[in-house]
């Protein structure tokens, strides 16, 4: 048997072992995402691919539907946890996304809403550090695969060369294909299933990056050249109820600067934060004053 043929059939026989964890989940959109069985009764999705959070199936193997329910949905990493009521089909066989390096090939998997199997290959084109999505979720390395995504690819799994899957496929920006890790998943997985949400600090503040003129810097000994400066203050709001203002620019919060809305984004995910009080610097009037605000909780979205 050639070396390609030998290569063909082991891809295909990886496609067909973690397939059968791989099902459709029909949340009431035109096109279903795809979900992993990633615990036992436990099935991850895409939670922005979700229209709804009721009446939820799943379709697996075999065209089989059965009823799911939503245990929890966090945006800010797109993963939404379902309950399978009907848990006769194979838990996936969960690895590490950091063996992955540059160049290793790559399956993405899907079930389509008819019941049918779906693969495509490719190479891991990027491998990163840790980042944060645009909502605020803390991602623990960034994972790009060279594969085309096609309509219901999104919370599939991305599976190695060993069998294992990695990660969830996503959709970046423009449409690019993006792996959620297992790590990140499971730190999800586990607080969802736990509280049902994953509490996340609360300003009540619509912010906006300014920079600091050079000479008001120097002036209040900053250490930053830029802040954010408030453009809407919610009423009744934790930074209402703690006197700040329309016009404010936030400089320092808790001790830490911060000179972009993500800055203030990743200090205000830590659950921890949630109903301590913190210090917050800003600037009024050319003047440096200092707050207390009440971290609150973000509303469910």
């Amino acid at each position: 048997m050639s070396s390609l043929l030998a290569l063909s059939n082991n891809l295909a026989d990886i496609v067909e072992q973690v397939g059968s964890a791989v099902v459709a989940v029909n949340g009431g959109g035109r096109i279903s995402p795809s979900g992993i069985h990633w615990r036992d009764g436990i099935i991850v999705t895409s939670d922005e691919s979700l229209q709804r959070y009721e009446e939820i199936t799943v379709t697996t193997t075999n065209n089989r539907t059965v009823a799911a329910k939503v245990l929890g949905h966090d945006s800010s990493t797109d993963v939404a946890v379902l309950q399978l009521q009907n848990k006769e089909i194979p838990v996936a066989k969960i690895g590490d996304a950091t063996t992955l390096k540059v160049g290793h090939l790559v399956l993405g998997l899907a079930r389509s809403s008819e019941g049918d199997l779906k693969a495509a290959m490719g190479a891991v084109s990027v491998v990163s550090g840790a980042w944060r999505s645009m909502s605020g979720g803390n991602i623990d390395s960034f994972i790009r695969p060279d594969i085309t995504f096609y309509a219901g690819f999104a919370g599939g799994p991305l599976v190695d060369a060993a069998g294992l899957v990695v990660g969830m496929n996503t959709s970046g920006r423009r449409g690019t294909a993006l792996t959620i890790p297992a790590s990140t998943v499971n730190r999800v997985v586990d607080q969802l299933i736990a509280k049902g949400r994953i509490p996340r600090g609360y300003l009540g503040l619509g912010m906006q990056p300014v920079r600091l003129p050079a000479n008001l810097k120097s002036a209040l000994n900053l250490t930053s050249a830029g802040g954010v400066i408030v453009v809407n203050v919610e009423t009744n709001g934790p930074a209402d109820k703690a006197g700040v203002l329309l016009g404010d620019v936030l400089v320092a919060f808790d001790g830490n600067s911060v000179s972009d809305t993500g800055d203030v984004l990743a200090l205000l995910n830590n659950s921890d934060r949630v109903g301590k009080t913190v210090r917050v610097q800003i600037v009024r009037g050319g003047v440096l004053l200092e707050k207390a605000i009440a971290i609150g909780e973000k509303p469910i979205d």
